[in-house]
């Protein structure tokens, strides 16, 4: 299990489930940038993701294999490994300077590492609510491990 709660910056390889999609990131906030959200993609898909900026993730193989995916204002950019179905990264419409990268596909790390993630309001993007009025947060997912 990994440190969950450093903001230092990290290096680590990664993969969709079936490999044919592999690539290194870098994470400059660390892994304490985990958050989900519950816009309606992203409450389907019900991925943990941490920050990399875009020039911060390499893909070392399979880049053929990926396949995108955009909904509404077509912004964000859904990245997917067409053999397998898994979500691997995305570009973020409310910065699209940086990707969130699916925590699952990173080596030695596991969604079920944290114990609280923030929930970001995605269901009133930031980019479209008003921000004298708008709650960045929505909640949080608690995971307790059974002893």
């Amino acid at each position: 299990m990994s440190d969950t709660s450093s903001n230092l910056p990290v290096v680590v390889d990664g993969a969709c489930h079936c490999g044919a999609v592999q690539f290194t990131v870098t994470l400059p906030k660390g892994r304490a940038s985990a958050r989900r959200c519950n816009c309606s993609y992203c409450a389907k898909r019900g991925a943990v993701a941490v920050t990399a900026r875009i020039d911060g993730l390499t893909l070392t193989q399979g880049a053929e294999q990926l396949a995108t995916y955009r909904f509404n204002t077509g912004m964000a950019e859904h990245h997917f490994c067409t053999t397998c179905g898994i979500y691997t990264h995305h570009k973020r419409r409310s910065n699209p300077d940086e990707f969130g990268v699916n925590v699952a596909c990173l080596d030695g790390l596991s969604p079920f590492d944290f114990a609280e993630v923030p929930v970001n309001e995605g269901r009133i993007h930031p980019n479209d609510a008003d921000p004298a009025t708008c709650q960045p947060i929505a909640g949080w997912l608690r995971y307790t491990r059974r002893e």
